[in-house]
């Protein structure tokens, strides 16, 4: 927890030392966003209208939204953008695929003309100033990977609210790495890449076979080829919302399926830091159980998740601050205990047996 509290530091805040419209006037790169999209006729419609909204010079960026084989209306509303530069791909696999998401990634910036690619989400919201706090970003650093945040937003309930803190502990955990130069997870739902880069890397080959992965793996892939070439953007501007899980039954799922990614890590630091990480949490399970049985095993167990409550609440307050929702901290007390159980549970589970994704059960 030093060691992220340290990375989360080396990262500076990023700003345009001025004028964003300045900045986007003297914007010199061309720009593809790419979205794979599937059954997202609810949110669709927001996500592009943001994205079109952008105050990025609009003949300096395109929009290419890949339709993977949606049963509702989202392929119609993309369609129904086409006069304002919107881009359809429509997938059209007559096979079994071990993911399509990654599929529809790479046909998409096969489609595009744009030297740097820059991924999101149908259902994901950004401010006007997103595209061009990215490239201002790419531009100004010796980058070819750009990760920024990601935040939860519009919670319904306290287990929504619970998940906007665990989730923005993940964001702080990436940046992190990234400023300890080890970078470990990043969100596809805002990452950016240097499109020459992905195909000199060969794209998604090696890391195929998993339905997730088109995000860290690839991180990966370009942290093993070009070490320090990797960014974190700190900028509230660059943040790209979403929402929580609605429901106990699909965060387990979503969980599920990023902890699957873990089994084609290489970096032997991340997978080691990721056991420990896990082997503390049983510690703590292993200490309650112990309290039965051990004089001092309930003091073991207290003395671990008062530890573990310090030192994340340290590394939070900076991080929850920097997203514009520091009250979230008010809810570390039930998280520090949920989290122990959650964290022993995604480790046995994504790394074994199948989850459902965007109605298709994977492995």
């Amino acid at each position: 927890m030093v060691f992220l509290i340290r990375g989360w530091h080396r990262n500076p805040n990023f700003t345009t030392n001025g004028d964003l419209q300045q900045a986007s006037a003297g914007a010199r790169t061309k720009v593809s966003i790419l979205i794979a999209a599937r059954n997202e006729e609810e949110n669709i419609s927001k996500t592009i209208n943001d994205i079109l909204a952008q105050d990025y010079p609009r003949e300096l960026y395109e929009l290419i939204v890949a339709d993977d084989h949606s049963t509702d209306r989202t392929s119609e509303i993309i369609s129904s953008y086409a006069a304002e530069g919107v881009r359809l791909l429509s997938l059209r696999e007559d096979r079994a695929l071990n993911s399509y998401k990654k599929k529809a990634i790479a046909d998409a910036i096969d489609l595009s003309t744009g030297d740097l690619i820059v991924t999101t989400d149908a259902d994901c919201r950004m401010s006007p100033a997103w595209l061009s706090t990215l490239v201002s970003f790419y531009e100004r650093t010796d980058v070819l990977l750009v990760s920024s945040p990601v935040v939860y937003f519009q919670e319904q309930d306290h287990f929504e609210k619970l998940q906007t803190l665990e989730f923005s502990f993940l964001i702080g955990l990436g940046a992190a790495m990234i400023g300890n130069n080890i970078p470990s997870t990043c969100n596809g739902a805002n990452l950016a890449y240097r499109k020459s880069v992905f195909y000199e890397l060969e794209g998604f080959k090696g890391i195929d076979d998993l339905a997730s992965g088109d995000d860290e793996l690839f991180l990966h892939k370009v942290t093993s080829r070009y070490p320090g070439r990797v960014g974190f953007c700190k900028s509230e501007q660059a943040i790209v919302y979403t929402h929580a899980k609605p429901d106990l039954t699909e965060f387990i799922r979503q969980r599920k399926r990023w902890a699957s990614k873990t089994v084609k890590y290489k970096n032997k630091k991340i997978v080691t830091l990721g056991i420990c990480i896990w082997a503390f949490n049983l510690g703590i399970l292993l200490g309650a159980l112990a309290g039965f049985f051990i004089p001092g095993g309930w003091i073991f167990m207290g003395a671990m998740l008062c530890a573990k409550f310090i030192l994340e609440l340290i590394f939070l307050v900076p991080v929850t601050r920097f997203i514009g929702r520091a009250w979230l901290i008010l809810y570390l007390p039930l998280l520090t205990v949920l989290h122990v159980l959650y964290m022993v549970l995604i480790g046995l589970l994504g790394n074994s047996g199948k989850y459902v994704w965007k109605g298709r059960l994977v492995r």
